[in-house]
């Protein structure tokens, strides 16, 4: 299996708290590894055989990241391909950049998410080709909420940051989905900006609290450094 991480963004809404490299390098209070560096570790601890990384803005620390895990490990695993239009497209056009090194099921994941490994887990191990993970509500700030069908394996029907746009809430996206190389190819990027509203109709597992959280400003920072990483050291030390 391979794994996407989606990693152009500008990252502007952190500001100063970034300093000049990309928002996956940050590291937050408590943390031992920058954002980027731990979903990477928790891939290959995982098994996953190959991570690209669709990079954008300050690509180069990407692509030094990229040569330094590879030389110390002895392999080729990480790769890193630029998403030249990052400061004028969505993350959909990221995800289109990675489609030349598809080869088979593959993870996508947002560079500036933090979460526990049991997350990659059940994912990798679900027998579903396409699946979108989801939690209950977090209270966070900028949710994604989503509106799913009433089938035994739910599927989604919509999603907004708006809830008033959706006729009910039936969680939050998390920023981690499996695609089959069939349905990734098959997606229509050109016709969205943010990929996520290409994974409509997929299957969505919900997981109640779960440890997880994206950080894309402040706010999401001091709730990560307060509450979310005390929560995942408890989670390792049991």
């Amino acid at each position: 299996m391979q794994a996407v991480i989606l990693a152009a963004g500008l990252g502007s809404r952190l500001g100063a708290l970034k300093g000049e490299k990309p928002k996956g390098f940050l590291q937050p209070k408590g943390l031992t590894e920058s954002l980027i560096g731990r979903s990477i570790r928790l891939l290959l601890e995982c098994g996953i055989e190959e991570i690209i990384i669709v990079a954008g803005f300050r690509a180069e620390y990407y692509e030094n990241l990229a040569i330094e895990i590879n030389a110390k490990l002895n392999t080729t695993k990480i790769k890193v391909v630029k998403n030249e239009a990052y400061d004028h497209t969505g993350s959909a056009k990221s995800l289109e950049c990675a489609k030349a090194f598809l080869k088979e099921e593959t993870l996508v994941l947002e560079s500036d998410l933090l979460y526990e490994k049991q997350m990659l887990e059940i994912m990798i191990n679900h027998p579903s080709a396409n699946l979108i993970l989801a939690s209950n509500a977090t209270k966070s700030g900028d949710e994604v909420f989503l509106e799913c069908s009433d089938e035994f394996l739910p599927r989604l029907l919509a999603l907004s940051k708006n809830k008033r746009d959706l006729n009910r809430i039936d969680g939050e996206l998390i920023g981690i989905c499996k695609l089959s190389k069939e349905t990734f190819l098959g997606l229509m990027f050109n016709k969205v900006c943010d990929y996520e509203y290409l994974l409509v109709g997929l299957e969505v597992l919900r997981i109640d609290d779960g440890i997880w959280c994206e950080i894309d400003d402040r706010e999401h920072l001091k709730r990560t450094e307060d509450k979310i990483i005390p929560r995942l050291k408890n989670k390792e030390i049991e």
